[in-house]
């Protein structure tokens, strides 16, 4: 019966963490917190460490260290700032932006991998709008014309 009356008391069931935890929430509240751009800035951070690091111990070179040092301590206070932010529109655009540099750094890099193993098409790259053509092999000098910009490339399979 008495364990019961100091139930939420005490570290026996840990009522002072579910406190904490529930005063963290509500603090939170309303604020951006941590999304896919704080994530990277994190690794930056533990990159620019690890580089002042090198640097500092192992190297003896002070500068470096001291610039690197600095370059985190910036990193640090930014992913600070966007994670206590209440402006959640503009944080939230930011990462759409570095969300969307991303996948455009990826697909560029799966579609430059596709392309090198089909081995029945030769690709060309247009030389005034960027867009990449494609075309058989095997059909000799040919003279392509760009489905986007209507320019003529002239080129061998």
């Amino acid at each position: 019966m008495e364990r019961r009356q100091n139930a939420g008391k005490g570290f026996g069931n840990m009522g002072i963490f579910r406190r904490m935890t529930g005063a963290l929430a509500r603090f939170m509240y309303g604020r951006n917190g941590a999304d896919q751009l704080c994530q990277a800035m994190v690794w930056g951070y533990i990159i620019l460490f690890g580089l002042e690091f090198i640097f500092g111990a192992a190297l003896k070179m002070r500068l470096p260290a001291q610039i690197f040092n600095g370059a985190g301590l910036v990193l640090l206070l930014l992913v600070l700032f966007r994670i206590l932010s209440k402006n959640r529109y503009k944080r939230q655009a930011e990462n759409q932006k570095w969300v969307n540099f991303v996948w455009r750094l990826k697909s560029r890099r799966q579609g430059a991998r596709a392309r090198h193993a089909d081995k029945d098409h030769r690709y060309f790259t247009c030389k005034n709008c960027k867009t990449i053509c494609r075309v058989p092999v095997g059909k000799g000098k040919i003279v392509i014309t760009c489905p986007k910009c209507g320019a003529q490339i002239q080129a061998k399979t």
